[in-house]
């Protein structure tokens, strides 16, 4: 039986497009999922992204295709990504969340799975703030809200500074946006990318 997951995210200067990237390749390793890849639509002005840095960097992954909300009813599992904005979802995926209205006058995301990643520029900068407000939406869908389990044991590093959360993966970015994801914030995307896909193909097989 195939499975259908969307990986959907929002990314300025890539951290979080090579983080869905993980999560798509870790949910590509259960059998029979058909894993795509969406990017939402770009808020910020032209003249803006280009004065800091952000329309070169988003070049990397133009060719991701830009969802629609009315495509969510389509899938099985759902996992958005997006980075923090003052211990918040981005602008832009709350926007496209906010497009959802008619999906849930119709009840077309129930009992499909749903989570979510993140990134932020410091330890503490709210990206456990950030998983739990979206989860919110998710479940206001009556969605299977799916986190990371203390399984994956790259959680609980103590020999490196790492994001990831028992709600979601995640990485740190640094103030200047220097930092990548690590090989261990990546492993964890790809546990999660895993661990969602194998529970939505639990449900579908139902």
């Amino acid at each position: 039986m195939s499975v259908k997951v969307q990986v959907i995210f929002y990314s300025m200067y890539g951290h979080i497009y090579t983080m869905a990237e993980a999560v798509a390749a870790g949910a590509r390793e259960v059998e029979g999922a058909e894993v795509s890849l969406y990017q939402v639509p770009e808020l910020v002005p032209e003249e803006v992204l280009e004065r800091t840095g952000a329309k070169a960097a988003r070049a990397k992954f133009a060719h991701v295709p830009v969802a629609s909300p009315e495509q969510l009813a389509e899938a099985d599992a759902i996992i958005l990504g997006a980075p923090t904005r003052f211990g918040n979802l981005a602008a832009q995926m709350r926007n496209f969340l906010d497009q959802t209205g008619q999906l849930w006058l119709r009840g077309a995301l129930i009992g499909k799975v749903g989570s979510v990643f993140t990134s932020t520029a410091s330890q503490h900068g709210g990206q456990e703030s950030t998983l739990l407000s979206a989860h919110i939406t998710l479940l206001h869908h009556g969605m299977v809200v799916v986190g990371v389990p203390y399984s994956e044991r790259r959680l609980v590093t103590m020999e490196e500074i790492s994001g990831g959360t028992p709600y979601g993966a995640s990485t740190i970015t640094g103030g200047d946006g220097s930092r990548q994801p690590s090989e261990n914030e990546l492993a964890i995307a790809r546990f999660q990318g895993r661990h969602v896909t194998t529970i939505a193909a639990k449900l579908a097989a139902k």
